[in-house]
């Protein structure tokens, strides 16, 4: 599968920092990317497209600086991600800043991203489209998107129910291009995994949420720390899209899902939304974390690893007789 040019030495693991709705911020997106990995963050993350602006601007000038300072470090681009939701009431208002700094990665997803395609491709950006099924995927490829996200069963926040095994393979067969994997991908060996499984980039959300650079309740971070996959509800109650939440953090703020009012239809304007401050969202690998650490410790430790996993030998007790 070929790689777009938008990452060519530019990578140091194929690996994208998933946008987080109230995680994802400059240091977190910037830390990523003067590490080697792509940093991306949803634009519901910022209140105001005058904020949007502003975050675009400063991610853009330290990476530029960066880069220039360190011209042998991979420094990886960043993405926007857009909700292309029809709920979505500032998707028009967020494109048009995205269109001024010409971003060059945007991620779309819960929706028809062939507005955006069309818009994006004019700046020569590339866009990847989320999806949890592969009836999703061969409507985003009909809409011309460049890249693939699957969101498998175990993935953070909006997930979805399809063994990543069986979904890869399916889309595989239909598309060539790049593909990034989503669901419980939480260290080097899994990355591999994805890999010889067809994918082209692990996209990784909860493990970046345990990372100094991360810019959220310190007892977010703990609760990721001590938890377990037992520890996690898959539900639709408060979006209307299934969702992967920390059961401690809903416990935590006295909520009782037995009584709990549910949205009874998709509700993605997050503008001023509540529900993801108090509940918190992790994905299956959530068990794999086991310290909070900065960003580049755990970038290194993941290249350990993936090094690691390259160098198991295959099965080698086949035999053609």
């Amino acid at each position: 599968m070929a790689i777009p040019a938008l990452f060519k030495n530019k990578l140091s693991l194929p690996v994208i920092c998933a946008p987080m709705f109230l995680v994802s911020s400059p240091k977190l997106v910037i830390s990523a990317c003067k590490n080697g990995i792509v940093g991306s963050f949803p634009t519901f993350n910022t209140r105001t497209q005058d904020l949007l602006d502003s975050w675009l601007m400063q991610i853009s000038s330290e990476l530029a600086e960066y880069a220039a300072a360190n011209p042998k470090k991979p420094v990886a681009p960043f993405a926007v991600n857009l909700v292309v939701h029809p709920s979505n009431t500032r998707l028009e208002s967020d494109r048009v800043v995205v269109k001024k700094h010409q971003v060059p990665f945007v991620i779309t997803s819960q929706g028809n991203p062939a507005e955006v395609v069309e818009e994006v491709h004019q700046w020569g950006g590339l866009v990847f489209h989320d999806v949890i099924r592969a009836d999703h995927a061969k409507k985003a490829i009909q809409a011309g998107v460049d890249g693939i996200i699957i969101v498998t069963a175990g993935a953070g926040g909006h997930a979805g129910e399809i063994n990543p095994f069986a979904l890869v393979r399916e889309i595989r067969e239909f598309w060539d291009g790049p593909l990034a994997l989503a669901g419980a991908i939480n260290d080097g060996m899994s990355m591999r995994a994805a890999e010889i499984l067809g994918a082209d980039f692990s996209y990784m959300g909860t493990r970046f949420i345990a990372t100094e650079e991360a810019e959220v309740d310190p007892d977010y971070k703990s609760m990721l720390v001590d938890s377990q996959i037992s520890d996690l509800i898959y539900t639709d109650t408060f979006t209307g899209v299934k969702c992967n939440f920390l059961k401690p953090s809903i416990a935590r703020a006295g909520v009782d899902l037995a009584n709990f009012e549910a949205k009874t239809h998709v509700d993605l304007d997050l503008g001023e939304s509540n529900a993801w401050k108090d509940f918190w969202s992790a994905g299956h690998g959530v068990a794999g974390i086991k310290h909070v650490l900065p960003m580049a410790e755990l970038v290194e430790q993941l290249k350990k690893e993936y090094r690691g996993a390259l160098s198991v030998p295959a099965f080698n007790a086949i035999t053609d007789k």
